[in-house]
């Protein structure tokens, strides 16, 4: 079975959002271009992983699970709320490779696979974001995978048009400037 969404016509979002290669495995891939550079975009996305609840719908916690700083092998626990439902990810980056690309895999919690976060400087000086996920639904939600592709998927849509309007409000932090 292979199923695919529609892809998003808006301008500045660009999506294949949702395919199902068969019944348990599905990918996401959104893209989203932000009137930011990469190291500004990086600086909210992949370094103050703490504050996404500020633009990220149906988180409502994150916790870092090591004290060192974020990076290679850092790990996350993701506390969601999904229809009332509390669930609980985590998250490990196995990709640190500041500001173009950060990735890593679930490693607890309903959902199996992998996701990552691409940086790209546009001419303009803005940057294209991608966020693409391969991703296992865990336990009896494997057979619903189908059913509840689409929705997640259009959550995911919307955050990274939240995000686009966090940064380009001046919401967030700055790069770190190098000396």
């Amino acid at each position: 079975m292979r199923c695919r969404s529609a892809p998003s016509i808006r301008p500045g979002i660009a999506s294949d959002t949702w395919r199902c290669h068969h019944r348990s495995v599905a990918t996401i891939r959104e893209a989203v271009d932000i009137n930011a550079p990469p190291e500004r975009v990086w600086a909210v996305v992949a370094q103050d992983v703490k504050n996404s609840p500020r633009w990220t719908s149906n988180l409502e916690i994150v916790e870092k699970l090591d004290g060192r700083p974020p990076g290679k092998g850092t790990r996350y626990r993701y506390h969601l709320d999904i229809g009332g439902q509390k669930v609980v990810l985590d998250v490990e980056q196995d990709v640190w490779d500041q500001p173009k690309r950060c990735a890593g895999r679930f490693v607890k919690g309903p959902l199996g696979g992998t996701w990552s976060y691409t940086y790209t400087r546009r001419k303009e000086g803005s940057t294209r974001l991608v966020y693409e996920m391969d991703y296992q639904l865990a336990g009896l939600l494997r057979f619903a995978t189908g059913v509840l592709g689409p929705q997640y998927a259009a959550g995911i849509r919307k955050n990274m048009e939240s995000l686009k309007k966090y940064i380009e409000s001046g919401k967030g932090p700055r790069p770190a400037v190098k000396k």
